[in-house]
C-alpha cells in the first residue's frame, strides 16, 4: 500500500470505498536517550525550537505511521482514510505515539462525468 492512499478525510478523492477492512494502528513507544536529554535541556535555555525534541517526535510519528499502513496492507487493504494521531506520557521522558485509521479497499469512482474522462 502507497502513503499517497492514505488521507485524515473519510474519502479518497476519486475513489469509491468497496470494502471495510476495520481499524489500523502503528504504535511507538520512546524514551529520551540522556545525551537528547542534556541537548534539549540546552536548548531550552536559548529558546526557539528544540530540534532534538522535534526530531524524536517527527521519527515517532513517521514510525507509527509506517506501522499503519504496514497493518492495513497485511489485510488487504490499499488505502486507510480517517488517520488519526494521538500521544500519551506513559511515565517521565517516555511516550507512546499511536496512529490509527481505517483501512479500506477502494477502486477508482466510475461515476466521474464521462466528458472528464474523454478530455
Amino acid at each position: 500500500m502507497v502513503h499517497e492512499m492514505t488521507t485524515t478525510a473519510f474519502t479518497l478523492d476519486g475513489y469509491r470505498v468497496t470494502k471495510t477492512m476495520g481499524i489500523v494502528r502503528g504504535i511507538v513507544v520512546r524514551s529520551r536517550s540522556i545525551f537528547g536529554t542534556i541537548g534539549g535541556s540546552l536548548q531550552t535555555i536559548v529558546g526557539g525550537n528544540i530540534t532534538a525534541f522535534t526530531k524524536l517526535c517527527e521519527q515517532s510519528r513517521a514510525d507509527a505511521f509506517d506501522m499503519m499502513v504496514s497493518h492495513a496492507g497485511s489485510l488487504g487493504a490499499n488505502g486507510v482514510i480517517g488517520v488519526r494521531y494521538d500521544g500519551t506520557e506513559i511515565m517521565k521522558g517516555v511516550s507512546e505515539v499511536l496512529c490509527y485509521g481505517t483501512a479500506v479497499y477502494v477502486e477508482p469512482d466510475s461515476a466521474a462525468p464521462r466528458w472528464q474522462a474523454q478530455g
